[in-house]
């Protein structure tokens, strides 16, 4: 069997994306499960970043959201419930480490028991090449 997950795509713009994802476990989990494919996105992205993210994380003792790269990068580690904005701290960029694809990763972390649910909104801004493309 596997964990019931939807994605539910609430924004795709050229340059920002915002979907809801959730997971009701049978107790298997998830480990490193593509939730966001940045080749799939409009406007053909190379890098993401996160401007705002909130959760609710019930069983689990966490879950781990990471960009793919050879060595994947960790975004953040989110648990209980709550909500963030990066935008005061100019966003939470994929440092785009070597390899991999830059696609957005959920791990869950902890206990992997029948029951155990997340439900995790992202907003996130779609770049090219250059992160601060309107820098001087």
């Amino acid at each position: 069997m596997a964990d019931a997950v939807t994605t539910n795509v609430l924004f795709s713009g050229i340059n920002r994306y915002a979907a809801r994802f959730t997971n009701i476990s049978d107790g298997t989990g998830e480990t490193n499960v593509v939730k966001i494919d940045i080749s799939a996105l409009p406007g053909s992205p190379t890098r993401t970043a996160i401007e705002e993210v909130s959760w609710d994380v019930q069983g689990f003792s966490a879950i781990k959201i990471t960009w793919d790269h050879s060595t994947d990068d960790t975004a953040d580690v989110f648990s209980g419930r709550g909500a963030r904005s990066y935008k005061d701290v100019s966003y939470l960029f994929d440092p785009a480490s070597s390899g991999g694809t830059g696609d957005v990763l959920f791990t869950t972390l902890g206990t992997n028991a029948s029951g155990n649910t997340y439900d995790i909104v992202l907003v996130i801004q779609l770049r090219g090449a250059n992160p601060f493309p309107y820098a001087s």
